[in-house]
């Protein structure tokens, strides 16, 4: 059933708010706050009907949770980043695909559950995003936590998961995905004309991933993660998931057109708005190491049904 989703294009974008609140006060903010718009247009251009956002800034515990209240209101002002401002937000959510994603996730041997009640906290990274993006809340949305202790089987099946659900309803979408690469920030305070990435290390790992998804080699990605993870400083919930999530989500082949349309400092961490639309050529088919699964049964089959 999955194979019959439609996704027009991915964008994976990262989580911080200089590009939406203080754009002007660094020439790479303004770098991401165009990068932004340039997707905007195109999603706007799309026949699509719903954004699909993954945002690492919204962990869970226990299972994973799904946006799915119609119209989530709130004025959200960033941890790490309050003295830039308050960002408040109206959204428009597809209660319809977010029931059936919850449904084709249980299906699927994952815990899931929508959350649907007045003023639940959307997290910095999807307001980020659905604000620069969708605007006028032109086109619904959907929101999926990343959970914390999640390993790689649980990730894939929950992108499975959702292009079970878009298949089912047969919806097109836009896959958003929000993470940073490098994830080292300064400690103290900067003055903003000043920002650079932390360390030369993270500059070189950054520019290594984006060739890759220049190459629009996103199962490569999926499938190198656990190496990219071993050698560059970021919290687990930003490195390898988001990758393994997309790919599952969008297909796990290396048939994309990539454009890596910025990548700048964001209080020192690495921040990059980067487009993957499919394409018809590969950069080649490989035989990997990383197992696919289609059913999660929990770590070690600890979770097996009928176990005692």
């Amino acid at each position: 059933m999955s194979e019959d989703a439609e996704i027009l294009f991915g964008v994976y974008c990262p989580p911080h708010p200089q590009p939406l609140l203080s754009p002007e006060a660094n020439e790479g903010y303004s770098n991401l706050r165009d990068a932004y718009e340039t997707c905007r247009k195109r999603i706007e251009d799309s026949d699509a009907d719903i954004i699909l956002v993954y945002s690492t800034t919204w962990p869970s515990i226990v299972g994973h949770q799904i946006q799915a209240h119609p119209e989530p209101t709130w004025i959200h002002v960033d941890d790490d980043f309050h003295y830039l401002g308050s960002m408040p937000y109206t959204f428009r959510m597809d209660v319809e695909y977010a029931n059936g994603y919850q449904e084709a996730c249980e299906k699927r041997g994952l815990h899931a559950r929508t959350v649907a009640y007045d003023g639940f906290p959307i997290d910095t990274g999807s307001v980020v995003a659905l604000q620069l993006l969708n605007p006028d809340n032109r086109l619904p949305a959907c929101i999926v936590s990343s959970n914390m202790y999640s390993n790689r089987a649980e990730t894939i099946v929950l992108g499975k998961a959702a292009r079970d659900a878009l298949a089912t309803q047969g919806k097109k979408a836009i896959v958003v995905v929000i993470s940073s690469l490098s994830n080292r920030m300064f400690t103290e305070h900067i003055d903003p004309a000043d920002d650079r990435i932390h360390s030369s290390k993270d500059d070189e790992w950054n520019r290594k991933i984006l060739e890759f998804f220049a190459d629009g080699r996103l199962e490569d990605l999926s499938q190198l993660s656990r190496e990219i993870h071993g050698q560059i400083r970021v919290q687990k919930v930003v490195a390898y998931k988001p990758a393994w999530w997309m790919a599952a989500t969008m297909g796990q082949h290396n048939n994309y057109t990539g454009e890596v349309l910025a990548y700048e400092a964001l209080h020192g961490s690495g921040g990059a708005v980067i487009a993957l639309t499919p394409a018809e050529g590969s950069v080649g088919d490989k035989e990997f190491d990383e197992d696919d699964v289609e059913y999660y049964h929990g770590d070690r089959d600890v979770l097996t049904k009928g176990m005692l």
